[in-house]
C-alpha cells in the first residue's frame, strides 16, 4: 500500500512503535545519550579556544604572543579531540548493537508472526512477496535503526550548543546565518513526502523481482522454463521488472538533490557574507565590534552549525522513506491469524488418542460466505446431505456456493477411510479441516468427541500425519529430514522407520548415509524414495491419525508398489482418512465415502457401491474396468473385477 502523500510526512503511529521496539534497549541507550551529549559539547570548546587564542595569546597587543598560555590553550585543543573521538568509539559500538538487536527483534516478530499465519494466507501470498518483506524490507530500515537516532540526538546537541556559543560571539551574525533555515525545513517536509511515495514503489518493485526470482530460479521453475522454452520470456520479464527497479531506485536519490545542492551552496557562501557583514557592522563603531579572533571563531562554529543543519535535512528525508518500508513490515504484522488456539484449548496427548474422526453437518468454503446465506436442508433424493442455494462457479461449470456442504460422516478408531470422487469434490478439502489447516463455516470436525477447535493446536499437530502427492523435502541432509517428524530421534528408531518404509537400503547406498545432503526439494532422490522417505519421517513421527493424499499417482509402477508396501505398516492400528487415486486402495478400506461437488452422496464398502450402481460404479467403470488396473492385498493380487489371484505357496 502507498502512503498517501497528502496524509503528511510521517504517521504518528508507526513513529510510536518504532519508538518502542527501542524499550528493551534503554540502559543501553541512555549509555548512547550521556556519550553523544558529551562529545557535542566537547565539540564547542575548541572554536571557543580559537577566540580566546587569537585575542589573547597570539593578537593582544604588547606582550604577545604569549607562548606559555599559547602551550597550555594548544595542549587541551589537542586533547579534546582525542577524548571524544574515544568516547565517540564506544558509542558508535552501542548504536549499532542497539540497532542490530532492534533489527533481529523485528526479523523475529515477523518470521514468528508469519509462521502463525493460516494456510489462507500462503495459498493467496507468493513466496517471493514474504521474502522480501522479511529481507528486502527489514534491512532497508536498517540505518534508521542503527544511526539515525544517534545522530538526530547527536545534532540536535551540537546545534543547540552551537547556536548558544554564537550568540555568545556576535547575534547579528547569528541572525544572518539563520535567516532561511525555516525555508529549509519547509522544502525538506516537502521533498521527503515524495521520497516517501516513491520509497514505496520501489520496494513493491523489489518485491516483484525476488518475488520473479524465487519462482524461475528454483528447481522446479528452471525444469518448466527449459521444457516449454521460455527462457526468453522469463529473461525479458526480469529485465523489464529490472528496469522499473533501477528508474525508480534513480529517482528515488534524485529527488530532492537539487534543493540540497542550493542548500549547500548557501551554506558555502556564508562564510563570505559573515565577514561582509562584520566589516560593515566595525566600520560603523567607533571601536572594532567583533574581533579577528570573534570573526574566525564565528565562521569555524557556522561550519559546525550547518553541517548538522544539512545532515538533519537529509535524515528527515530518509526517515520519512523509512517510514513507508516499516509501514510495510508492520503491515504483515498487523494481519490477524484466524487460526489460533482457543482460550479453553485442551492438549490432546497422542498416546491417548484413539482416533475417532466425525465430521459434523460441516460447511465451508475458501472465501467468506456472504452474511444472508442459508444452510438448507432440503437435497433431491437418493443424496446424503443438502444441496445449498448454489452462486459460485464449480469445476464442472455449475454454479456452487459451498466447498463442502453438510459433510456429515465417521471414521472409526483404526478404520481406513477412502475418498472417492470428480477432482474439485472437495476430498482434499475435507483433509485440511482435520489438522485445522483451515476452520469450517459451519458444523464441526471432532477427534474423539472433541471439536478440533477447542484442542491446542501444537498437541493437534502432534497427533496427526500426513503424506501427500507432493513431497516436501529440506536441502539438508536425510537424517535432518526424518528427525524433522520427530527432533532427538535416536539412529535406531530412524534406522527402523526407514527400513519399515522399504528406504533404509537405497539411504546407506548414498555418498554419506543418513548425513548425505538430499538437494533442494530432495531432486536427488527419484519421485519414489522421496515418498519412502516421507513415509519414513511419518513413522517416525507415529501419529494416530494419518492422512493421505495418495501418495502414488505420479509414480511408475515399480516406485508405485514400494510405496504401497511402505504404507502398509504406516496404515496399521491407525485411523487413516486416504485420498484414493488408485483401486487398491479402495479395496483395502473399511470404508468409501464418495463426494461429488462438495456433499458426501454415497458411503459403503466396494461392494456395496458397486450393487448400488451409483456414482461410484460409474467412477469405477470409468476409472478402472476399461484398464489393465490391479492392486495388490495381503492374500494376492486383486483384479479390477475383484477377483483374487491367489499366490502360489
Amino acid at each position: 500500500m502507498i502512503p498517501d502523500p497528502d496524509a503528511g510526512p510521517v504517521n504518528r503511529h508507526t513513529v510510536r512503535r518504532v519508538i518502542g521496539s527501542f524499550r528493551p534497549y534503554r540502559r543501553k541507550i541512555l549509555v548512547v545519550g550521556l556519550a553523544i551529549v558529551v562529545t557535542a559539547a566537547m565539540g564547542v570548546i575548541n572554536p571557543l579556544l580559537i577566540k580566546v587564542i587569537f585575542d589573547t595569546a597570539l593578537f593582544c597587543g604588547a606582550g604577545c604572543p604569549d607562548l606559555s598560555r599559547l602551550y597550555r590553550l594548544v595542549a587541551i585543543m589537542v586533547a579534546i579531540p582525542i577524548v571524544s573521538g574515544a568516547i565517540g568509539i564506544g558509542q558508535t559500538y552501542l548504536a549499532n548493537q542497539v540497532g542490530q538487536r532492534v533489527m533481529q527483534d523485528l526479523r523475529n516478530a515477523l518470521y514468528e508472526h508469519l509462521q502463525r499465519m493460516s494456510l489462507r494466507f500462503f495459498t493467496s501470498t507468493r513466496t517471493g512477496e514474504i521474502q522480501s518483506r522479511l529481507s528486502n524490507d527489514v534491512g532497508g530500515v536498517q540505518s534508521v535503526l542503527t544511526d539515525t537516532a544517534s545522530s538526530i540526538l547527536s545534532n540536535i546537541v551540537i546545534l543547540i550548543s552551537t547556536l548558544v556559543a554564537m550568540l555568545i560571539i556576535s547575534w547579528q551574525l547569528t541572525v544572518l546565518s539563520l535567516v532561511l533555515l525555516p525555508l529549509f525545513l519547509w522544502l525538506t517536509v516537502k521533498v521527503g513526502k515524495a521520497r516517501q511515495v516513491v520509497a514505496s514503489s520501489t520496494q513493491k518493485s523489489l518485491a516483484e523481482i525476488t518475488a520473479i526470482t524465487e519462482e524461475t530460479l528454483s528447481v522446479s521453475g528452471i525444469l518448466l522454463s527449459k521444457a516449454f522454452g521460455r527462457q526468453r520470456f522469463e529473461i525479458d520479464r526480469f529485465g523489464r521488472e529490472n528496469q522499473r527497479l533501477a528508474d525508480l531506485q534513480v529517482r528515488q536519490q534524485m529527488i530532492g538533490r537539487s534543493f540540497f545542492a542550493v542548500v549547500q551552496i548557501f551554506f558555502s557562501i556564508t562564510p563570505a557574507l559573515v565577514y561582509l557583514v562584520a566589516g560593515f557592522v566595525n566600520d560603523s563603531a567607533s571601536s572594532p565590534d567583533i574581533s579577528a579572533g570573534a570573526i574566525v571563531a564565528f565562521t569555524t562554529l557556522q561550519s559546525r552549525l550547518f553541517f548538522p543543519i544539512g545532515q538533519m535535512l537529509q535524515i528527515s528525508v530518509e526517515v520519512q522513506s523509512s517510514m513507508a518500508l516499516f509501514e510495510r513490515i508492520h503491515e504483515y504484522l498487523d494481519m490477524p491469524h484466524d487460526i489460533v488456539d482457543a482460550p479453553d484449548a485442551q492438549e490432546l496427548r497422542p498416546e491417548s488418542v484413539r482416533g475417532h474422526v466425525r465430521f459434523r453437518n460441516v460447511f465451508f468454503r475458501y472465501d467468506a460466505p456472504p452474511e444472508d446465506l442459508d444452510l438448507t436442508d432440503d437435497h433431491p433424493a437418493g443424496t446424503v446431505g443438502p444441496v445449498p442455494p448454489l452462486t459460485a462457479v464449480a469445476g464442472d461449470g455449475r454454479p456452487r456456493d459451498w466447498t463442502l456442504a453438510n459433510v456429515d460422516l465417521e471414521i472409526e478408531p483404526g478404520q481406513l477411510a477412502a475418498l472417492v470422487g470428480p477432482s474439485g469434490a472437495g476430498k482434499t478439502t475435507m483433509t485440511y479441516l482435520v489438522p485445522r489447516m483451515y476452520d469450517v463455516n459451519d458444523g464441526a470436525v471432532e477427534i474423539d468427541g472433541t471439536d478440533v477447535r477447542k484442542v491446542a493446536l501444537e498437541s493437534l499437530a502432534d497427533s496427526i500425519g500426513m503424506v501427500t502427492q507432493e513431497t516436501y523435502l529440506f536441502h539438508t541432509t536425510v537424517r535432518q529430514n526424518l528427525q524433522y517428524g520427530r527432533p532427538g530421534a535416536s539412529q535406531e528408531e530412524m534406522e527402523a522407520a526407514a527400513r519399515a518404509a522399504f528406504i533404509h537400503d537405497r539411504i546407506v547406498e548414498l555418498s554419506d548415509g543418513y548425513d548425505t545432503v538430499v538437494g533442494e526439494r530432495g531432486y536427488r532422490l527419484s519421485g519414489g524414495e522421496k515418498q519412502r522417505l516421507a513415509i519414513a519421517r511419518v513413522i517416525l513421527k507415529d501419529p494416530r491419525i494419518l492422512i493421505l493424499d495418495e501418495a502414488t499417482s505420479s509414480l511408475d509402477t515399480t516406485s508405485e508398489r514400494l510405496v504401497q508396501e511402505a504404507l502398509r505398516p504406516l496404515m496399521r492400528g491407525r485411523t487413516t482418512l486416504a485420498i484414493a487415486h488408485r483401486l487398491s486402495t479402495i479395496l483395502a478400506a473399511d470404508v468409501i465415502f464418495v463426494l461429488d461437488r462438495g456433499r458426501v452422496v454415497e458411503r459403503g464398502t466396494h461392494a456395496e457401491l458397486l450393487e448400488r450402481d451409483g456414482l461410484y460404479a460409474r467412477l469405477y467403470q470409468q476409472q478402472f474396468r476399461g484398464g489393465m488396473v490391479e492392486a495388490e492385498c495381503e492374500d494376492g493380487v486383486v483384479l479390477a473385477t475383484g477377483e483374487v489371484l491367489r499366490a502360489p505357496a
